[in-house]
Order: C-alpha cells, then sequence, then structure tokens
C-alpha cells in the first residue's frame, strides 16, 4: 500500500486557469463600470466586450453574463437589468461576426452602439408601460445617449490599442 499521494507540480490545469481568467474579466467589467459611474453614460464595458471576444471568441459570453449578474446583485434586478440579458450581447455579436481590429473601425460601431443604448434599453419598458412609457424612456435619456456614444467613440480610439495588447499577452485562453 503506498502513503497519500502527491499533488502535482507544474502547470496549473488549463481549464482552471480560463475559468478564473474569464472570471477576472467579469470582475474587470463591473469594476470599470463601477469605477466610472460617476460621469454619465460614459463606460468601459463596450469596448472591453469588443475586445473580450477578438481575444477569447465565445467564451467571452461567459465573463459578460457574469457581470450582468453582478449588476443586479450590487444595484438591483429592476426593469432596466431586464435590457442587460440582451443589450451586451449585442456588441459581442457585433464583435463575432465582424472581425476587423480597426481602432476607428470599433470606435464607430461602439458610438452608434452608444447612440442606441437608450432604444434598446426602452424596449422592456414597451412591455411593461406601453409605448407612451417607451418613448418617455427614450426622449428622456437622448442627452445621456449622446455622451454615451462620444465616451465610446473616445475611449476606443485611445484605448484601443493598449487594452488589445494586455489582453492578448496576459490572458489568452
Amino acid at each position: 500500500m503506498t502513503g497519500p499521494q502527491r499533488p502535482r507540480q507544474g502547470r496549473p490545469n488549463i481549464q482552471i486557469k480560463a475559468l478564473c481568467t474569464l472570471a477576472f474579466g467579469a470582475a474587470i467589467l463591473f469594476a470599470a463600470q463601477v469605477g466610472l459611474s460617476f460621469l454619465p453614460n460614459i463606460e468601459l464595458v463596450t469596448l472591453l466586450v469588443v475586445l473580450y471576444v477578438q481575444v477569447w471568441g465565445k467564451k467571452a459570453f461567459f465573463p459578460i453574463y457574469l457581470f450582468v449578474l453582478l449588476e443586479g446583485l450590487f444595484f438591483g434586478f429592476g426593469i432596466w437589468w431586464v435590457s442587460y440579458l440582451y443589450i451586451w450581447a449585442i456588441p459581442a455579436f457585433l464583435a463575432l461576426l465582424l472581425r476587423t481590429r480597426s481602432p476607428v473601425f470599433w470606435a464607430l460601431i461602439n458610438g452608434a452602439f452608444g447612440l442606441c443604448f437608450g432604444a434598446l434599453c426602452a424596449l422592456p419598458y414597451l412591455v411593461a408601460g406601453g409605448p407612451g412609457a417607451a418613448f418617455g424612456y427614450f426622449v428622456t435619456g437622448i442627452p445621456y445617449d449622446i455622451a454615451h456614444c462620444a465616451g465610446n467613440a473616445v475611449l476606443c480610439l485611445v484605448l484601443y490599442r493598449p487594452l488589445q495588447r494586455i489582453l492578448e499577452r496576459a490572458a489568452p485562453l
């Protein structure tokens, strides 16, 4: 009879490393969202979602939906949260379909996404309160959508390449 087995030395299990990397990606999304929350509708989440998909492929949906869950746990599961179930999948699917790595291209796409954000978020209000509620939600948010558009475009132009390099070096799966 042999004694207890010693733990295996060497490289960590690749699945555990990938899971931890993806969970850390969700934590970064959440920290970026909360950290910039003092600025109305200025966020890094859209850019990070695009970069996550470019680096991790379909596995990027794990940190995206873990982020959505964290948002609900932290801020409450209101009607706004329902839109997060589909909102953040939009830039992810676009990154899967449009494989370009041009910062200018993604600045335009992310800016357009920011401009459309209020209209996309109004859909649950359409179901819950009817066309008037959805229209009212959308119209009152137009100034914030304009800021969202500008913020997404500028942040993408400035941070796309540096964040891409960091992700590709530090967190390949």
